[in-house]
Parts: structure tokens; sequence; C-alpha cells
């Protein structure tokens, strides 16, 4: 499977949206790396650029950017709020799929030699690419920023890995670069409703797991404590991995604390937002929203979605769209400009290039699709969404019951139900597509050569492999159907009962669909040869349909006991 890791290179440029852009789109150069976002600020006179690719290509097209970067910005005549201290200040690389940390570490390392050594900027290895303990630290990487680097990079401790260590006209100019391999890091600032940095750091110390130093009495005047080697002793903040600061942002006129949370998991981002309102509040100060620098994984707002739907004692078995919909709201991400999720979603961004995907289409144009003279979808893609609709209804009911006038005490009982019922109907409407993928491996098999005894047996052991996976797809759609069943059942049962009916529809539905799909598995058997397996099949088919029209029956029966 391929390697897949992010790049998300920090440039020294938020406001000359020119170089912004050539900077950024100079990634393009590199076939199959994908850029996904670029995010510009005018205050920190900074841009967040992202994209994606196979290891090497991302490596390509990361030394392309460092080098147009270093091009186009000269740092000896840079200003801007963020702390920095290069053109390409910093450059992470974070695994995405199929790939480990120890593997994208060695990719970041070969990064920050090429660089160096071929276009001579001084390379800080940092978080888990760092060859020594106190360089892991960004902050502890960039102290002294820009205007300190002269007298850094000479400095025996701050020597940097890769490239020069004298302040030459091209460092000058160019400043130095921080290269690591991490994990995925959410860039996030939360606004406040006042001008004050000190209160906003005051607030962002309570918070960080840096925290603030000791003192003794008051907390701004008092006395350092100092442990006995004399090095003041720290009280820790609320939160690990999370780092941040206070600052005034001119362009908003308000002042922000900057948040990097590096463990999303440790820290969540909900939390994080929740007890900085906690805190603010105490010091009569408001949090009117919050805004994500860069892109996002799609759990990060699916998890504060869920978080702040509990908090309202709210049903979780809605659609993924909703939940993050409320999180946007809730955290305020669209206070300061739009929050599109398409454009901001990691997952999201990497999906818009499937555009073959049946669920992906319109109601009008899937009903098209099928009626065209080709041959899929089919029955099993519709039957597949036939339980789709079925669970859909059934935990339509959860969901009206979940918030249902005078069942308030009742909402967690229901949203456990609406959940259940979101998994059926994720599972099913992916059931769509695969059993169309199923149909398509079979005439992709019965295309192979068959020009001598060696591509025919190859020929027609994918024909089986195919066949076989063919009759296993709709198998998957009518137990999943039957197993959604259940939802419908207790919906019927113990649901608002104005919308009984409706789990009574979803039923018929369910049922259907056991049946159609249960039709798809008999005609596939045909064409298999281990007639051991077709046996054993039919059995547990014939099996599921029968115990679906029996719950059909029930649930129809109990339902028009109520109407």
């Amino acid at each position: 499977m391929k390697q897949l890791i992010e790049c998300v290179p920090n440039i020294s440029e938020g406001r000359d949206k020119m170089k912004i852009k050539t900077i950024a789109e100079i990634v393009k150069q590199v076939n199959g790396v994908q850029l996904l976002n670029i995010d510009p600020g005018k205050a920190t006179n900074r841009t967040v650029i992202t994209f994606v690719g196979e290891p090497q290509q991302v490596i390509d097209a990361a030394f392309l950017l460092i080098q147009k970067a270093q091009e186009l910005i000269d740092m000896s005549k840079h200003q801007g709020e963020h702390p920095r201290m290069g053109a390409t200040d910093v450059c992470p690389l974070v695994p995405i799929s199929n790939i480990s940390m120890q593997e994208t570490i060695k990719w970041a390392q070969k990064l920050g030699k090429r660089v160096g050594d071929e276009l001579n900027i001084p390379i800080y290895l940092y978080e888990e690419a760092a060859k020594e303990e106190k360089r892991k630290n960004l902050a502890n990487c960039r102290a002294g920023e820009y205007e300190g680097l002269e007298k850094k990079i000479t400095n025996s401790n701050w020597k940097p890995d890769f490239g020069p260590c004298t302040f030459n006209n091209i460092v000058k100019k160019s400043g130095a670069t921080a290269i690591s391999a991490r994990d995925f890091l959410i860039a996030y600032n939360i606004n406040l409703n006042t001008t004050s940095t000190r209160r906003a750091n005051a607030i962002a110390f309570d918070i960080r797991e840096a925290g603030r130093i000791k003192r003794e009495g008051n907390k701004i005047t008092g006395k350092i404590v100092k442990d006995k080697n004399g090095i003041p002793v720290r009280e820790p903040g609320l939160f690990k991995d999370v780092k941040g600061i206070g600052w005034y942002i001119e362009e908003y006129g308000v002042a922000q604390i900057s948040y990097n949370l590096t463990n999303i998991n440790e820290s969540p981002l909900h939390e994080v937002f929740d007890k900085t309102c906690e805190r603010a509040n105490s010091r009569g100060i408001r949090v009117t929203g919050s805004e994500l620098i860069g892109l996002v994984p799609k759990k990060v707002l699916v998890d504060a979605g869920k978080y702040f739907l509990k908090k309202q004692k709210r049903s979780l078995g809605i659609p993924e769209n909703e939940i993050i919909k409320i999180a946007i709201k809730t955290l305020g991400l669209d206070e300061l400009c739009p929050f599109n999720p398409k454009e901001r979603i990691i997952e999201y961004i990497l999906e818009k290039n499937n555009t073959e995907s049946l669920i992906k289409m319109n109601l009008e144009s899937f009903a098209h699709e099928t009626s065209s003279e080709s041959p899929a979808p089919g029955g099993g893609s519709i039957s597949a969404y036939c339980g789709a609709l079925g669970i859909s209804l059934g935990t339509m009911v959860a969901n009206l019951s979940a918030h249902k006038r005078g069942w308030d005490d009742r909402w967690k009982e229901f949203s456990i139900w609406a959940e259940k019922g979101m998994k059926h109907q994720k599972e099913l409407l992916k059931l769509v597509d695969e059993d169309t993928v199923a149909f398509n491996k079979i005439m992709e098999a019965y295309k192979l050569p068959k020009e001598n005894m060696k591509d025919i047996k190859v020929r027609m052991n994918a024909i089986q492999e195919a066949t076989k996976y063919a009759i296993q797809i709709p198998m998957k759609i009518m137990e999943e159907s039957y197993i959604s069943m259940e939802v419908m059942k207790v919906m019927a049962e113990k649901g608002n009962p104005n919308s009984i009916t409706d789990a009574a529809v979803g039923a018929l539905c369910a049922r259907s669909a056991v049946i159609g799909a249960f039709l798809n598995v008999k005609i596939n058997c045909i064409d298999f040869k281990d007639k051991d397996f077709v046996e054993e099949i039919i059995k547990k088919g014939e099996e599921i349909v029968a115990k679906s029209c029996a719950l059909e029956s029930e649930i129809l029966d109990i339902t028009n006991s109520k109407i």
C-alpha cells in the first residue's frame, strides 16, 4: 500500500499574496504531490502550507519550497508577531498512512542534510527527529529567534545539525530552518474580548504544560522561588503537551492565546477550549471565538462536537457533518472568517478526488445512474442503500425520542440507540459502493488474457477470487441489515409514539435489503466452484432471511397495536 506523509512548512511571509502563491505552488512541480491548504496570517506575517504525497515526492517538494522561500524572503527585514528564525521557519513531516514514525524520522533527517548541504541554510532537527534531548522542544531550538541567530550558531552547544555555523550573507537573508518528524500538531488560537496581552498570557500560563515561574505571595510581583541549584521552580499548567502564549493581534483588534497542541489524545482541543473559557471568566474576560491554523484531523472536531452535545444532553447519533457543525459553532471557529470543513479537514480534502463514489451522488443522479444501460450499480448496491435508508429511519426515531419534551431524563438511552443506528448506516453506505466494486472485479477478471495454459489458469483463479468476493459482499449487506432491525424494534416498542410508523417502514426496508442481497448471493454462487462453501453460505443466507421476515412481522404487529 502507498505510504503517505504530510508536510507543513511555515514560511515567514503572510502579507504578500504573490510571494506566498509562488512559494506554495512550487510543490506542484513534483508529480504526485497534493497541495492541500495555504493559510496566511497578516499580523503574524506567517503562512502555514500543507501538502501530502509519498515520502520521496514530499522531500523533493519541500526542498523546492525551502529554496524558493530562501530566494524570495529576506529575514533581515522581517517583522511579525509569531516567534521565527528563518524564511522557512519550520518544516515538520507527519506520518499519514502506512508509514512509521521511525521511517518518517529518517526522511526528515535526509531532508535536513540536503537543505543544509545544497542551500547552505543552518538546520536544527527537533521533535522526534532531534539528535539530542534539549533539541526536541522547538522553543529551545528557536530561542533568541532570528535576531539571536548570529550568536547562537557559533555557540558549540547550539551548532546546527546541518549547514553552516557562520552568519554569512546567505544565512543573514535566509535565517535558519527547523525540520522535524512529529505527530499531528494543532495550531489553535482563542480570541478574547480584551486588548491586554498580559491577561492573555496569564490565562495561557494556567493552561500550558510549562505553566509559570513560581513566586512567593503575589504571582506577578512576588519573589521567585528557586530550587537548591538556584533554578527557578515552575508551577505546571493544567494540560500536558500544550504550549501557549498570549499576544495582541492588530488585524483583529483583540488579544489571542496561541496554543500548540502536540498530543490531542492527551489534551483534546475541546477540553483546552473549555478550561480557557473558565480561566478567562474568572478574570472578567470572555472567549469570543477561536481559529484553527492550517488543516485539522477530522477526529478533533468530531470529538469536540460529541463533547458539547453531551453537555447539552443531546443525542450523539446524528450525521457526522451535524456533529462537526456543533463543534464549529461552539468553538466559534467562524467568528473571524468562514470555516469550511470541506477545505479544512484533511480527510475530506483527500476524499475530494474520489469522484466515482455512488454515495457521493445526489438522489437524482444516483437514480439516473441506476437506470442507465450500465449493469452497475445493480441489485446489491440498491439492497445496501435500501438497508441504509431503513436504519436511517430507525435512527431518526431514536433522535426524535432523545429530544422529546418531557423525556429529558431519557436522552442518553435514546442517544445510545441512535449511535448504534449511525454505525449500521455508515457500514451499509460503504457497502453500496463495495458491491459495485465487487462486480467490477469480476468484469476485470474476465478480461484477463487466455492465450496459453498459464494465462488460462491465472484468469480462472482471478475469476474465482472475484466471484467469492462478490458473494461475501451481499452477505455482509444481509447481516448488517438484519442486525440493524434491532434498533427499529426497540423504537417501535419504546420510541416516540408519534414516530413509530417510521420505525416500521425502516423495518420493511431492512427486510427488503436482506432478501434483495440474498438474491445476489445466490446468483453469484452459481459460478463458484467450491460447492462446500456455496452450501454453507446458502444455508446461512436462508437463516438470515427467515429471521428478518419474522422480526419484520413482529415489528409490524407492535406498530399496528399502537395505531
